[in-house]
């Protein structure tokens, strides 16, 4: 549980810098002892049980161990999801990305998702009111006050509205801005965190990159405008869906869209693997042909933004989180995928990452370890042929990232254009891996990248590149 151990050390470090502050603002302060209390159970409870632990062994011991991870996952989700903002985000990231998980400590922090307890009725009933300017029972035909979801930020309804719409109410938490200030202040937890996770990145260009994004999420006029985008580009694809925007009825606090009917991850889950499978090729899909053809990048692919329908076909939600890139930002992020994939030019990768600055020019490392240990991301591609996607994999990728024992990580920078899509990745292939996923990710890829565009490789694809002829007569 690596992410959980360094969120309870880092909080812990820093909560006790701030309560050593002459004059710690009021919210600061009981976020940071709220903090201190997490760890503090935390340590306590390892540390009650450590004699039971060295007195048994084998099985019994690995149940004692597993009993102790499934408290502290409890212990996490509730505190996490009670205190909302940057640190349940993080506890969100834990819950699909952190390796050796068992399936039951993962379900826990799972609930971080999309079901942490949410705000009391009245509270979400004000918050539309001061918006709309009337209570939900005058400003909707139907409202219902007991909310589908709640995460990070926001809280989601059911409404219909007052011409017969059936949507989707996304209530923003009063105060959550404040909070999130406090968090995004608290510098020592975030430098913290940083250092132990990416030692040699520059931690304020890092800090700024996460403060611009995670501000541009507290305004769902922003969201509203990045969903209205990748409604337009997606209109009628055939197993890609983003919920439209209504209009009139979306502000700074409140936004209404589409109400999506599908079923949450956890069903898909159980669904057979060809199921699955095709799921998972959609979710590929949309995230690259975001990134390269409408040049924007969700930054929160957790499972709570999908719902799903059989047949491959997934409605993405949330896009609070996104990533415009210009045409220069993205010409390096291609070169790469170019020089190490198409090409297998390890000398024209390294120097693409150095051109780009995701590599220290001239840094005293071979060109092979830093292939080993920045192609990991492209392991998947590099090659043709089906490929399946494992948890272990996927843990890979994140102990790879994480890992500042490597001869490469001193040397290692993310531009600030770029420190979203490190979330992506990780949060990609921790999807992928939990539904085993398999297909031929570098045949899909081919049909994607700008410079190949090569012919569709899956009946998906066939249905997709009729969906662009299609899109493009129209807009001729």
């Amino acid at each position: 549980m690596k992410l959980i151990r360094l969120l309870a050390t880092a909080m812990a470090g820093a909560a006790t810098l701030l309560l050593l502050r002459r004059r710690p603002g009021r919210l600061r302060l009981d976020r940071a002892r709220a903090a201190l209390r997490l760890a503090a159970r935390g340590g306590a409870r390892y540390a009650a049980s450590a004699p039971r632990l060295f007195a048994v062994a084998g099985e019994r011991r690995q149940q004692l161990r597993e009993d102790l991870a499934l408290q502290t996952a409890e212990d996490v989700a509730g505190t996490l999801g009670a205190m909302k903002g940057v640190m349940m985000k993080i506890g969100q990231m834990a819950s699909y990305v952190d390796d050796g998980l068992s399936p039951a400590v993962r379900q826990t922090l799972a609930r971080l998702q999309d079901s942490v307890p949410p705000m009391s009725p009245g509270l979400a009933a004000a918050v539309v009111e001061e918006e709309l300017g009337a209570p939900p029972d005058r400003a909707f035909a139907r409202w219902d006050p007991r909310p589908i979801a709640a995460a990070s930020i926001g809280q989601v309804h059911r409404a219909v509205t007052l011409d017969g719409r059936a949507v989707a109410v996304k209530v923003q938490y009063p105060g959550i801005a404040e909070t999130i200030a406090a968090d995004l202040r608290n510098v020592a937890l975030l430098r913290r965190m940083l250092r132990i996770a990416a030692p040699a990145q520059d931690a304020d260009a890092l800090l700024s990159e996460v403060r611009d994004r995670v501000g541009e999420e507290l305004d769902y006029r922003r969201e509203a405008a990045s969903q209205r985008l990748m409604a337009a580009y997606y209109d009628g694809h055939p197993t890609i869906a983003v919920p439209r925007i209504i209009d009139g009825l979306s502000t700074r606090r409140i936004m209404v869209s589409e109400l999506s009917g599908a079923v949450r991850f956890a069903e898909l889950a159980s669904w057979p693997q060809h199921e699955r499978d095709l799921a998972a090729e959609t979710i590929y899909r949309f995230v690259f042909r975001s990134l390269y053809d409408v040049r924007a990048f969700n930054g929160d692919p957790h499972p709570g933004n999908y719902l799903f329908q059989r047949g491959g076909r997934v409605t993405f939600l949330d896009f609070g989180l996104v990533r415009h890139f210009t045409p220069a930002e993205l010409r390096p992020l291609l070169q790469m995928a170019r020089t190490i994939c198409a090409g297998h030019d390890p000398e024209a990768f390294r120097a693409s990452l150095e051109n780009a600055g995701f590599l220290r020019p001239g840094a005293p490392v071979s060109t092979q370890a830093i292939v080993e240990h920045l192609a990991v991301f492209y392991d998947t591609i590099r090659e043709p042929g089906p490929r399946t996607i494992t948890t272990d994999y996927a843990s890979s990728v994140v102990r790879r990232f994480f890992d500042v024992r490597s001869p490469v990580a001193a040397y290692i920078a993310v531009p600030r254009p770029y420190v979203i899509l490190q979330r992506i990745n990780l949060g990609l292939f921790a999807v992928l891996g939990e539904l085993s996923a398999t297909a031929d990710w570098r045949a899909i890829s081919e049909e994607i990248w700008p410079f190949t565009r090569s012919p569709a490789s899956t009946p998906m694809g066939e249905a997709e590149a009729r969906w662009l002829v299609r899109r493009q007569a129209a807009a001729a």
